[in-house]
């Protein structure tokens, strides 16, 4: 058993894409249409390419509330692994890319939190 899919609940498919693709460097995988919404996966020219991250739209209460309480509460929906905390904080800001955690040391990693303009706080991490 392996993970190959997992998703980043968004407010908005296009704003997005934008984001992941033009600020993280993400590359669509699929993107697919389907009604209102879209079958839509990135992957990290970094990774594996059988691991990918579907932009799922929150388009029912339940994810909503999830998305908003985490949100809220400043809380990650999840981690993306980076070499370096410091040089992806710098590149990130530079492209406008707002900021709740500076990069930390919290012992066994160096840690950042950003702002995914889809409802999300995104934390990017670099183990020790």
């Amino acid at each position: 058993m392996k993970i190959t899919l997992t998703s980043v609940i968004v407010d908005d498919q296009s704003k997005a894409l934008d984001f992941y693709t033009e600020k993280l460097g993400f590359v669509v995988k699929h993107d697919i249409p389907l009604g209102e919404a879209r079958w839509l996966t990135v992957i990290s020219p970094e990774g594996h390419a059988d691991v990918e991250l579907l932009l799922e739209p929150n388009k029912i209460t339940a994810s909503q509330v999830f998305q908003k309480a985490l949100f809220d509460q400043h809380i990650p929906l999840t981690a993306f692994t980076v070499a370096d905390v410091a040089k992806e904080y710098a590149r990130l800001r530079a492209l406008a890319v707002e900021f709740c955690m500076d990069p930390t040391d919290v012992g066994a990693a160096h840690v950042a939190v950003f702002n995914d303009t889809c409802g999300n706080w995104i934390q990017i991490f670099a183990p020790k």
